[in-house]
């Protein structure tokens, strides 16, 4: 898995470690520019998040948990890949020490842009 992140952000790291302890490959781009990653993967405005990954054909926006990743590779839909606009907290790297977590839905991003959801995690 590649993730795209700014040198400077720590969530990134976090949710790149989540990655690592569920089994996943990691390897990490620091990148100054992470507009122009998003526009050449295909992540819409609306659909940012602090950082963007790569994996076996798909991509990867946000702090989408393992689970999801790994649901997303067994059933390869025909699709960009997931996204998780935003920061949820609890979602993987933005644990609370308190440990509050927001509901969040991570949407499938379709070939055509559109997205629809693909996994609720409350």
């Amino acid at each position: 898995m590649k993730v795209h992140k700014d040198p400077n952000c720590g969530c990134c790291g976090g949710w790149a470690e989540h990655m690592q302890a569920a089994g996943f490959p990691v390897e990490i781009h620091d990148s100054g520019d992470m507009l122009a990653v998003k526009q050449r993967l295909g992540i819409g405005e609306g659909m940012y998040s602090c950082h963007t990954s790569e994996i076996d054909g798909y991509v990867v926006e946000g702090h989408v948990p393992a689970d999801a990743i790994r649901k997303l590779l067994a059933e390869r839909p025909q699709a960009r890949g997931l996204v998780l606009p935003g920061m949820p907290i609890g979602s993987p790297g933005m644990e609370s020490p308190d440990g509050y977590r927001q509901p969040f839905t991570v949407g499938l991003l379709q070939m055509d842009g559109s997205v629809r959801a693909f996994s609720q995690h409350p």
